[in-house]
């Protein structure tokens, strides 16, 4: 009998130890759970002091505008305390801005917020945020008419339209109009013509992104920044008066014989790896007969048949602005970010050409392009049958494209000319901006087949570039806002 109470009372005891290890492992659990979560709403709280301290600093940025025009009145470092609704404060954060400027004149702000709070100061959380217009680097395409993406287009990236577009291609991102309809006529292959059709329509695949009524984007407002360019190019950065080359506000050799306000004349700019650029003063050219839906059949003046070297020259690094008073041709690999200009002050206005292949020496995003023509961006007949552009291409007053060439009838071209009527493959890198209808590529006959151009097309939009453009690129809106936003 004592035996049987010995086991009992042995049995009671390894029972209450194992309960009692029980318990405290439950314990020491829910103790450690509640520290957990203490942790993770302390965490949750700094990140929303964080958020807090970003938008305080855009809200002083909106009401401090000289800080984006000229730099003055900006603050940093700054500190913004959170107050409790019930009572007391939650925390502050510490904010830190840095603004990026190009010729001296602010590009965007970064801003740095970390969030502390007063429940957890040893956790913090820190947002980093861009604040800028938002660029036409953010999209693949932007055209001020109506538009048609045919069947053989592969569009990566945003494309916006301020009238009607007829989406036959493929799409991988929004497509939009300004336009809820619009008349869609036999230019468009709409029949029978003249149709009522919505703002984007067609047989392309993505039409789960395509939107109407959407705001426009301004190609006037592009137009006014000229003359601002024009000034911070010839005092900061690089300057092609037409007669003269300036650096850094300095004159660079002697003066040369005009090529400005002349279609037939101009300048070409061929970009070394090295980040230079060598300036040629082109004073001929030998013209053949091409087509736009502009000007129809006239004399194309877009061949270099006798140049001469002014020079190499690399702009600023602080001021990589090239405004050309001419028309230009340009060529290269791109070392470093630039943007080039191609206006004047008088009623000619210049067009770009793309002679040959554009590419970058880099892809990390330290290299930019960004090209403005006051009136087209044209891809002259000699240009490579495979073909590679990468940049921001604006044709403010005019189009992008390749003229229609012909081998036949009263406006061929010269026999010597034939193989570079049909060509190949055309690859876009980056954006493409264009006031009128953009074309590279043209049909002839009924049904229409491949007669002049590009015949395989493909527009890549360079996501690195959308919110790091290179300066000046053309905002597509007035407005100020947070471009990126991430955690550090």
């Amino acid at each position: 009998m004592h035996h049987e109470r010995g086991i009992t009372i042995m049995l009671v005891i390894a029972f209450m130890g194992i309960f009692t290890l029980l318990l405290g492992s439950i314990t020491s659990y829910t103790f450690m759970q509640a520290k957990y979560g203490r942790v993770l709403l302390t965490r949750e709280r700094a990140l929303q002091i964080a958020e807090a301290g970003l938008e305080y600093y855009r809200w002083h940025l909106v009401h401090t505008p000289s800080v984006m025009e000229d730099g003055s009145n900006f603050e940093s470092p700054a500190v913004y305390e959170v107050a409790d609704p019930e009572g007391g404060r939650l925390g502050q954060a510490d904010i830190t801005a840095t603004i990026n400027t190009a010729c001296s004149v602010p590009q965007y702000v970064d801003i740095t917020s970390t969030g502390v709070s007063d429940s957890g100061p040893q956790f913090t959380r820190t947002l980093l945020a861009r604040y800028m217009r938002p660029s036409a680097a953010e999209y693949s395409h932007v055209v001020n008419q109506n538009v048609w993406a045919g069947s053989d287009r592969n569009i990566t990236g945003p494309y916006h339209s301020n009238g009607g577009v007829r989406m036959d291609g493929t799409n991988n991102s929004d497509v939009s109009s300004s336009v809820l309809t619009w008349i869609c006529d036999s230019t468009f292959g709409c029949s029978p013509t003249n149709n009522t059709a919505p703002g984007v329509f067609g047989g392309g695949s993505g039409s789960a992104l395509w939107q109407t009524e959407q705001p426009q984007i301004s190609f006037e407002q592009m137009a006014a920044e000229f003359s601002s360019l024009r000034t911070y190019a010839y005092i900061h950065g690089m300057f092609l008066s037409g007669t003269t080359t300036r650096v850094n506000g300095v004159q660079q050799g002697g003066s040369h014989t005009a090529v400005n306000a002349n279609d037939q004349r101009g300048y070409r700019l061929v970009f070394n790896s090295n980040g230079s650029i060598t300036v040629y003063r082109v004073s001929g050219t030998t013209y053949v007969r091409g087509y736009n839906n502009t000007l129809g059949w006239h004399n194309d003046y877009n061949i270099v048949s006798s140049e001469s070297s002014l020079g190499t020259f690399t702009p600023p690094a602080d001021c990589g602005l090239i405004f050309v008073n001419a028309k230009v041709w340009i060529e290269g690999t791109v070392s470093g970010k630039y943007t080039i200009v191609a206006a004047d002050t008088g009623s000619y206005a210049p067009d770009v050409l793309l002679r040959n292949n554009l590419n970058y020496a880099t892809f990390d995003g330290s290299t930019g392009l960004t090209v403005i023509a006051e009136d087209s961006i044209q891809i002259p007949l000699t240009s490579p049958d495979v073909m590679t552009i990468r940049g921001v291409f604006v044709a403010q007053g005019g189009s992008f494209g390749r003229n229609h060439y012909t081998t036949s009838g009263s406006n061929e071209v010269p026999s010597s000319y034939d193989s570079y009527v049909q060509q190949s493959t055309l690859t876009t890198f980056g954006s493409v901006v264009s006031n009128l209808r953009v074309g590279t590529k043209w049909l002839c006959g009924s049904p229409g087949s491949f007669c002049s151009g590009y015949n395989n097309r493909t527009d890549n939009y360079d996501r690195i570039l959308a919110f790091n453009p290179p300066p000046f690129t053309p905002a597509t809106s007035l407005d100020y806002r947070i471009v990126l936003w991430r955690e550090e």
